[in-house]
């Protein structure tokens, strides 16, 4: 693809670094904001970097915050003991969107994949342990996606926590195999959440 301005193709190769955004798409965009006025463009890159600068991770759950503890971690009417465990702040926000979740979450940052060098300690996973072990947890739900490594980082975070006396629960396989959770309809993931199983039992049906 052939440029008029080298301007124009640096940020073009920028923004097509972004998942989801090819080099047209990523030139449509830029031509886009040169059409706009320039405080447009001051506004988009302004909100990007305060963003990326000060934006947090709660320090109980994980999940993205503007403040040290999130909103939903330091909510007194929110069941602390309930803890449901999910791969990122996209499923927190999905699950969140069925408004019939009460608890709180854990943000495990990933899922075990030895294909991409991820490991147990590369995740958010001992902070997990230690918060049952602790004894202030009455269940740990998990909710990550129903593929191999979803299955894998949930059954390697219950041989932790087994001998601990919680419930361990999965949500119910409304969600396809293989489907991701974030791209679940609300009904379904909802009713996953709601008739949820124990854990053992949905690694004897595997």
């Amino acid at each position: 693809m052939e440029f008029p301005s080298k301007l124009l193709e640096k940020a073009v190769d920028e923004m097509s670094q972004l998942p989801g955004v090819g080099k047209r798409t990523a030139l449509r965009l830029m031509l886009h904001l040169l059409k706009q006025n320039p405080d447009r463009t001051t506004h988009l890159a302004e909100a990007l970097m305060k963003m990326r600068h000060d934006i947090k991770f709660c320090k109980s759950c994980f999940t993205i915050s503007d403040i040290d503890m999130c909103d939903i971690c330091s909510n007194n009417h929110r069941d602390h003991q309930t803890i449901c465990v999910v791969e990122d702040v996209r499923d927190v926000m999905a699950l969140e969107n069925t408004q019939l979740y009460k608890g709180v979450y854990h943000v495990l940052g990933g899922k075990i994949s030895p294909m991409d060098g991820i490991g147990p300690s590369q995740l958010n996973i001992t902070s997990l342990v230690e918060k049952v072990k602790a004894g202030n947890v009455k269940e740990i739900i998990f909710a990550l996606s129903s593929t191999m490594e979803g299955d894998t980082t949930n059954f390697y975070i219950f041989k932790q926590i087994k001998d601990c006396n919680i419930i361990t629960s999965t949500i119910a396989r409304g969600i396809a195999v293989g489907d991701e959770l974030e791209y679940a309809d609300e009904v379904t993931l909802g009713r996953s959440l709601m008739y949820r199983v124990p854990f053992e039992n949905a690694f004897k049906n595997v």
